[in-house]
């Protein structure tokens, strides 16, 4: 549809459906699509400048859109011309025919963003600092030399995890699609990737909200006088019970075992009642009310989606921050408390030797920051397109962290108190690990220090406004994820969307919620997420590197942010980023771990089926590359190349302009 912009017209004589020009400005009939206005800035060349851009006579560049009109599809107010010759100055207005055109049109019309730049830094800080900030980082740390862990910290957070982390910003917020759709944008045989991030997120969800369900309990049991984990005089006690902060002279035997071990391992869990894996036993009624509840408060958080969730994350990602102050500051005027910081941060060198203690490093910096769950991809696709995605990853990479650091010392504070009390080495006290860490050590000290009941209350609440931000960003990513990919069945129906997708959830965590559950979780949270996440990682790394080319990502980040990512990030993007995550990945699947927990031993059969439930994803990607070539006329070669050749435009907003990227 052509009109050279110099043609005179008075706008009194426009007809139904005719372009006018009035006062500088190409006016379009109501019901269209698109409306340009002047203004002083410059159109970027975009992808590579890939089509031809016209030059037109007040400035501006028309770019055709790549999607051929083949006559079959209906746009009201486009119609579709051959192309002919003209000496006449023109500009080709962007239309999209059928149905893959009223998708894009779609996105843009409708697509939210966040009310506020804060609402965004919130969402992503409290998605990456999370539950494992506070139990997994802290053990890591002392059991890989103390303070002489940081270097390979450090330096794997600066070469692997913060270069993904700014990738997956800056992806999102360029294609502002979820991790389903944005790879028919970027190379369309690695669409497997998004199915297979979706259902690793249906896997943590079925037992990270039940490590909630856990501390919900504890909270509504901090509710009394006396904490019930402080004495040995509950039914759920054993003869193995023994008080050691009593006031009477109590000794500590190879048998002994703390009031608060015995709460959380035969009231809250009631692994007794279980004989492992085989015998899971029946389910906790408590448990599941305590989950009911917090998918209640999930779904009515992220149900009108970031809008919504925006405003939520100011209490539950601001919250952890007050609590973990009050609680470091309580820690640090403990007696003993010395002890745990020296033991902390005391550098063992000789550590840094050993290829685990970098492997540990890695994988860390990775889980902590979270790329590949596609949570980073729907968050960032609702920012404005110019935001600037490059300092939000440092910002919030750096908070994250930090954070964990801090952690560390709200924890050995009462480790070294604990183990003052017990007249023990804090490697003794310090033996827990994962959820154990919280639920017995550090419930046991704070059940022994004065104005104990508002300790515990605040401590457990710190807990879920941990855990409830992590897990919107990760409903999140599917909710974005399958929106935009089937947009003409969910995207009027958002909010039965999610309320299906929070039954699926809980339906999906009642083998959690078994006397055996705590097994359960165990073997999905060493099996169902790693080996899968970081394959996924890695070949989406692989996919815009290689295949879409670094080139064509760098030219995108100027698009957005005026400037091209300098060589470091080039050669983290191109080769260090991906040998990182291949490092990560061949150590695990070379050294599985050895599951145990508590006097459990896992049986080797459980060793298979962790790793069927690993593969269960990422055989989502192979499928999808055989099913793609398979749909794809041609020769095979034909059909590779197609298949990685982004096969949809990108909008590319221009003040009130949206121009085809093709």
């Amino acid at each position: 549809e052509t009109e050279p912009l110099t043609y005179k017209k008075d706008v009194s004589d426009c007809s139904e459906g005719d372009d006018c020009k009035e006062n500088r400005l190409l006016v379009r009939n109501p019901k269209s699509a698109l409306r340009l206005v002047e203004d002083g800035n410059k159109v970027h060349p975009s992808q590579g400048a890939k089509g031809e851009a016209a030059q037109i006579s007040n400035g501006y560049s028309g770019v055709q859109s790549s999607v051929p009109c083949n006559g079959m599809g209906e746009v009201e107010d486009a119609q579709c011309t051959a192309p002919a010759a003209t000496t006449t100055t023109t500009t080709t207005t962007s239309t999209t025919c059928g149905a893959e055109g009223q998708q894009q049109l779609m996105e843009l019309e409708d697509r939210e963003t966040w009310s506020k730049k804060i609402d965004f830094l919130l969402s992503v800080i409290g998605y990456a600092v999370d539950l494992g900030n506070v139990w997994r980082f802290p053990y890591i740390c002392y059991q890989n030399g103390g303070g002489a862990f940081l270097i390979p910290y450090t330096i794997m957070a600066i070469f692997g995890g913060i270069p993904l982390f700014y990738m997956e910003l800056a992806l999102g917020q360029y294609h502002r699609n979820g991790c389903i759709s944005i790879w028919r944008k970027i190379c369309p045989i690695f669409k497997g990737i998004g199915f297979a991030i979706c259902i690793i997120d249906l896997y943590v969800a079925s037992y990270y909200n039940t490590i909630m369900a856990w501390a919900f309990y504890y909270l509504v049991s901090s509710f009394t006088a006396e904490l019930p984990w402080t004495s040995c005089t509950n039914a759920w006690n054993t003869g193995n019970c023994t008080n050691y902060f009593s006031k009477d002279n109590v000794s500590w035997s190879l048998h002994s075992i703390s009031p608060a071990e015995e709460f959380y391992t035969r009231q809250v869990l009631q692994v007794h009642r279980s004989n492992g894996l085989d015998d899971l036993g029946g389910i906790s009624w408590q448990l599941t009310l305590c989950l009911l509840l917090i998918f209640t408060i999930v779904y009515f958080s992220i149900w009108k989606g970031v809008k919504t969730s925006g405003k939520v994350v100011w209490v539950t990602a601001t919250f952890p921050y007050i609590i973990l102050f009050i609680l470091l500051v309580r820690g640090a005027t403990l007696p003993g408390a010395w002890r745990g910081v020296l033991y902390y941060l005391k550098p063992d060198w000789q550590k840094l030797l050993a290829t685990e203690v970098w492997v540990d490093a890695a994988a860390q910096i990775f889980f902590s920051l979270g790329p590949g769950f596609g949570v980073l991809l729907a968050y960032a696709s609702y920012n404005k397109f110019h935001n600037n995605c490059y300092q939000d990853a440092l910002v919030t990479s750096t908070v994250n962290c930090v954070t964990s650091f801090v952690s560390g010392f709200v924890i050995f504070t009462v480790l070294g108190y604990m183990a003052e009390m017990r007249n023990e080495d804090v490697s003794e006290v310090a033996k827990d690990a994962g959820p154990s860490l919280l639920f017995i050590t550090y419930a046991e000290a704070i059940a022994n220090m004065p104005a104990s009941t508002f300790f515990a209350i605040i401590f457990f609440l710190m807990l879920l406004t941990l855990g409830l931000d992590s897990t919107f960003a990760g409903l999140e990513g599917v909710i974005t994820g399958v929106l935009d990919e089937f947009p003409h069945v969910w995207s009027k129906r958002r909010e039965l969307f999610v309320l299906g997708l929070t039954i699926v959830c809980f339906l999906g965590s009642l083998a959690t919620l078994t006397f055996g559950g705590a097994y359960v979780v165990k073997l999905f949270e060493e099996y169902a997420t790693g080996p899968a996440v970081l394959t996924v990682v890695f070949l989406e790394a692989v996919a815009v590197a290689w295949f879409y080319g670094i080139s064509q990502f760098c030219n995108d980040v100027k698009e957005m942010l005026g400037f091209t990512p300098g060589w470091y990030w080039r050669v983290c993007w191109v080769a260090i980023s991906p040998i990182f995550l291949l490092f990560v990945t061949c150590s695990f699947l070379s050294n599985p771990p050895e599951l145990r927990l508590f006097d459990y031993s896992y049986p080797y059969w459980t060793t298979v089926v962790g790793y069927c439930i690993g593969t269960s994803s990422i055989i989502c990607i192979p499928i999808y590359m055989v099913y793609r070539l398979i749909i794809t006329p041609g020769t095979l070669k034909e059909r590779i190349l197609k298949s990685i050749t982004p096969e949809t435009a990108t909008e590319i907003p221009f003040g009130d302009i949206r121009m085809n990227a093709v």
